[in-house]
């Protein structure tokens, strides 16, 4: 669906994961043993992969201006606090923050990315489109950052047609 490169740096981790659910045609990605394998997940991590997946989608979502009811950050949040990170020194001196379990232990991944995202100011740029049929994750590279939908070809033209319907209707 979306038309645009992918986020910048460790963020095209969380907007693939986010992106393996297709809501308007209900297709999971985590479904297949390929969707799977891209994350390091198995069938028996899937359910925890989809419970990590929405709350970042509602993270994005959020960071769009939108609060869908019934949907909460503070799921994210209690994830997140399950995955402890470390801070990492290079060999040049750079600091990052790391996952303290194994490498393929997505939640630690997830929030070793947003860590990096917030350090340097992107986190807040990856948002869900506003079509609730669609709600897939980009990275909002507009100058004032007040991105709406995923494509504006399909999503923010769909949005624009209901609302000129809805004036000529009215």
């Amino acid at each position: 669906m979306n038309d645009r490169p992918p986020a910048p740096g460790e963020l095209a981790l969380i907007e693939a994961l986010v992106n393996t659910l297709d809501i308007e045609t209900g297709a999971d990605a985590l479904d297949t043993a390929d969707g799977r394998a891209v994350f390091g997940l198995t069938e028996r991590t899937v359910p925890a992969a989809r419970e990590l997946r929405e709350a970042l989608r509602t993270a994005c979502l959020a960071h769009a201006g939108h609060r869908p009811p019934g949907r909460s950050t503070a799921v994210l949040d209690r994830l997140l606090a399950e995955a402890p990170l470390r801070l990492a020194i290079d060999a040049r001196g750079g600091a990052a923050l790391r996952p303290v379990t194994a490498p393929d232990a997505l939640a630690s991944r997830i929030a070793a990315a947003i860590a990096a995202g917030v350090a340097d100011g992107t986190w807040p740029r990856l948002k869900a489109c506003e079509a609730t049929d669609c709600e897939w994750v980009y990275y909002d590279r507009s100058p004032a950052g007040r991105g709406r939908w995923c494509s504006m070809s399909v999503c923010g033209a769909r949005a624009k047609m209901r609302t000129y319907r809805a004036r000529r209707a009215g």
